[in-house]
This record gives C-alpha cells, sequence and structure tokens, in this order.
C-alpha cells in the first residue's frame, strides 16, 4: 500500500536530542541509541522472521481476508520503541507495535501491507475500510469501546514529566494539582481527552483553569518543554520512562497516573478479533511474547493474557 507523507519526525539538535513518541515508549538504555537516529542492537535483534503458522489462530480468519493473505495495518509512527524508523534513509520499520503486528501476522499466514498514517486519523479510518488494523499504542477507554473493538496485547497508560530542574510539580494524583500550568500533550491522545473532559476540576475549585497544548508531532512537544512553553507534558508510561532515560532530555519521570490496556483496533464487530487474540496469546505461550517485550525494556507492560474488548482499567 501506499506510504503517507505523514510521519512523526525525530528531533535533531546538536546533540541530537532524543524525543518521545506521542503513542508509547519502552525504558531499556540499550535503545537509547534509536531515538538519535541509528539503530542499536535490540532495534535490530530479530524474534519475528523464524515464527510458523498456527494453524489453530489461522483456522479463526474470516475467509476474506485468509483467501487475500494479506492484513492492512495502519500505523502512528514516532520514535522508539513504539513504531519508528531505525534508519530514516531506508525507512525500516521496527518497535515494539511492528514487532507484535508482524509476529501476529505470521501466525496468521498473512502477509502484512502497512501505511503510516497520523495518529489522529487511524481510529475513523477503520470505520470506512481503510485499514483492517490499526497500531498506535491505542488504550482502551469507555469511549473507545462505543466505535472501536481492540485485542489488547500490552498494559501502558497515562503518565506526566516535567524538566529536570524543576522541583515544584509533585507527582500528580489529582488533576487539581495543575491548575494554572500550561500542560503539553499528543494531539488525539487519550491523555488529551482526559485533560480536555476534566477542566473544571479547576474552576470547581476556586483556581485558575489549566491550558492544554496539544501536538501532532513529537519532537514538537519535547522542545516546547525544554524552553518551558509548557510546565508539564503527559503521555505514556512507557514513553515517558524511554525519554527520561536518556540524560540529552533534560527531563524526570514524575509518576504514573492512570493505567489502561493497549491493544489492535479494529473496526466495532470485526471479525478478525479472535484471530488476532489467539495469535498473541500463541506469542504469550511460546515465549515469543516475553523476549518481545525485553527486547524494548518494557516487561513491566506484560499482560497474562489477550481479551477482546475488556472494559477501560478503573
Amino acid at each position: 500500500m501506499r506510504t503517507s507523507t505523514v510521519r512523526r519526525r525525530l528531533l535533531a539538535t546538536a546533540a541530537l536530542l532524543p524525543v518521545l513518541a506521542l503513542a508509547a515508549c519502552g525504558s531499556d538504555p540499550k535503545i537509547a541509541g534509536a531515538a538519535a537516529g541509528g539503530p542499536s542492537a535490540a532495534a535490530t535483534e530479530d524474534l519475528v522472521s523464524g515464527l510458523r503458522t498456527s494453524e489453530a489462530a489461522a483456522a479463526l480468519l474470516p475467509e476474506d481476508v485468509r483467501a487475500a493473505g494479506t492484513i492492512r495495518f495502519g500505523s502512528a509512527f514516532g520514535a522508539p520503541p513504539s513504531a519508528f524508523y531505525t534508519d530514516q534513509a531506508d525507512r525500516k520499520p521496527a518497535g515494539i507495535d511492528v514487532d507484535f503486528a508482524d509476529a501476529v501476522a505470521r501466525l496468521l499466514g498473512l502477509t502484512v501491507q502497512r501505511e503510516q498514517a497520523a495518529f489522529e486519523t487511524i481510529l475513523p479510518a477503520l470505520d470506512s475500510g481503510k485499514y483492517d488494523v490499526g497500531t498506535g499504542n491505542f488504550g482502551v477507554t469507555a469511549a473507545r469501546l462505543k466505535t472501536i473493538d481492540f485485542v489488547t496485547y500490552i498494559d501502558d497508560g497515562q503518565g506526566f514529566a516535567v524538566k529536570k530542574d524543576n522541583t515544584a510539580i509533585q507527582p500528580v494524583t489529582d488533576l487539581v494539582q495543575l491548575c494554572g500550568l500550561t500542560i503539553g500533550t499528543g494531539a488525539g491522545t487519550t491523555f488529551e481527552t482526559t485533560l480536555n473532559s476534566r477542566k473544571s476540576v479547576c474552576t470547581d475549585a476556586g483556581k485558575k483553569p489549566y491550558e492544554v497544548k496539544a501536538f501532532s508531532e513529537s519532537g514538537a512537544l519535547l522542545t516546547s518543554l525544554q524552553q518551558g512553553r509548557v510546565d508539564i507534558e503527559m503521555s505514556t508510561i512507557n514513553g515517558l520512562r524511554h525519554q527520561v532515560a536518556q540524560e540529552a532530555s533534560g527531563t524526570r519521570f514524575l509518576n504514573e497516573f492512570h493505567r489502561l490496556d493497549v491493544g489492535f483496533a479494529l473496526k466495532k464487530g470485526s471479525k478478525l478479533a479472535p484471530a488476532l487474540q489467539a495469535a498473541v496469546n500463541q506469542l504469550i505461550k511460546d515465549g515469543t511474547y516475553e523476549r518481545i517485550l525485553r527486547k524494548w525494556g518494557v516487561a513491566e507492560s506484560a499482560i497474562k493474557e489477550s481479551q477482546i474488548s475488556p472494559p477501560e482499567h478503573a
């Protein structure tokens, strides 16, 4: 399929500052080099090509997909380790989302057709039939479950980070602590939705409302935090931990705020869900699942089994 020209760019400075993926990241310092644009040993480790078709999982495929022999992914790309390019010249995809998508396709006996797309455009495109599956560290929320089905493969969630020298802002346990501050986050994400839907907590408490600035490019978000144009950053737990592990980012992880399951996104009622679920559970059973998580330094995001559209975490 045609590759979209829309992409999240890696931010280059004199020090080649790493950037935060709006969709997901991990925490293993072994992959820090990839954030600066070059491949690392972890990023290029192949855990997928040796996988063979699981007849039991493949038997659950809808007939039209089995006949076509392909599965169409709409994928958001940003920085490691969610989904990124190990080399901007050859644009070879890598990351957690890429490994799991490729591994599942292998078990189902399908060829991946992957099109890069802006994060905020993928879920609407599923309903139109443009893609079979969406990837972009999509968190399972009650709002999304109204129109989207999910097949879960990791557990991540919402967290906060600040500049390393900012000691005034304490761990956020209640959004009222953000009153009067400017928060930077990703456009079209659960973070933006959470912040905008709960702005009234400040006026209800008689405080100045916080301001939300949403960014479509991960590099712009990090730069705004570094330069003080936003006071605090809200994004994925794994992504923030990966960011702060890289000294050049000049940021520190504040705290986890709300855990979320993360899954392959599907059109509501998609008949692909049982096959994808069976494939993820096969990866968990044979150990490939754990190896992929450890490759990207996110072993703490493991789930015990894949579920289809579970309720949002309380």
